[in-house]
């Protein structure tokens, strides 16, 4: 990742930070329970959207999904910072200068709280990403007022933004993800597959679709539909 401060590479750093394909708002199915989300989150670069846009939930609700699908609209002038990749790295230097970006995503900020370098530094790097009209999208695994936030400074700004919470999916939603998932693959998987697939799969989500690139990649190589007997034997 390059840290581009005003337009200019003032710094460059090597951090491990890169956007999955596939994580697009258009690839993350469209449930009731998120709709009012996914409209913030479509909006939130356009005149009036929320500057401040907060998302919690368990591991494998899709967070870092919706961070991703945000910097892939915004494009160019987005950054996305897994702050549990990067709690290693001096804050100052991850932070500084970013909020000349349009958008930044923090992702797992649970991840550096506590340390009191990491918290001094996202409360500067806030004021100065207000003060700029750089919109924030933050993902942790619990609200803000839940979060153990040592700075009060930094746990009043936190609380200033929106808040939305991402639910774990039931077995019905993961099954619907799958097949929804499946289909943008071109791949068919009727109600009886995907139900089978979901009660023999891990129940993260990230797990579960890894278990489909494995049946894609099976199926594509035998030249087979995806049925249960060919799932039975595919995950054997």
């Amino acid at each position: 990742m390059n840290v581009d401060s005003g337009g200019q590479h003032q710094k460059q750093l090597t951090l491990p930070v890169q956007l999955r394909e596939e994580t697009t708002f258009d690839n993350f199915l469209d449930l009731p329970a998120n709709r009012s989300l996914l409209n913030a989150l479509r909006s939130q670069l356009l005149p009036g959207g929320e500057p401040v846009i907060f998302l919690h939930g368990a591991s494998g609700s899709g967070k870092s999904h919706l961070l991703q699908g945000s910097c892939h609209l915004a494009g160019d002038k987005a950054l996305y910072l897994p702050l549990a990749d990067l709690a290693g790295f001096a804050p100052g230097e991850i932070l500084q200068g970013v909020e000349a970006m349009d958008i930044v995503c923090l992702d797992d900020l649970q991840a550096v709280l506590g340390d009191r370098d990491w918290e001094i530094a996202l409360f500067d790097f806030y004021n100065r990403a207000r003060a700029r009209d750089c919109a924030l999208l933050i993902a942790a695994d619990a609200p803000p007022r839940a979060l153990q936030v040592g700075l009060a400074d930094l746990r009043s700004r936190l609380a200033w933004g929106v808040v939305f919470q991402l639910a774990r999916a039931s077995d019905e939603d993961r099954a619907e993800i799958l097949r929804f998932r499946a289909g943008r693959r071109g791949l068919a998987l009727t109600p009886e597959v995907a139900g089978y697939i979901v009660h023999r799969a891990p129940r993260g989500i990230t797990e579960l679709l890894a278990v489909l690139d494995r049946l894609d990649r099976a199926s594509l190589t035998e030249q087979r539909a995806v049925s249960i007997p060919f799932v039975k034997r595919a995950l054997a």
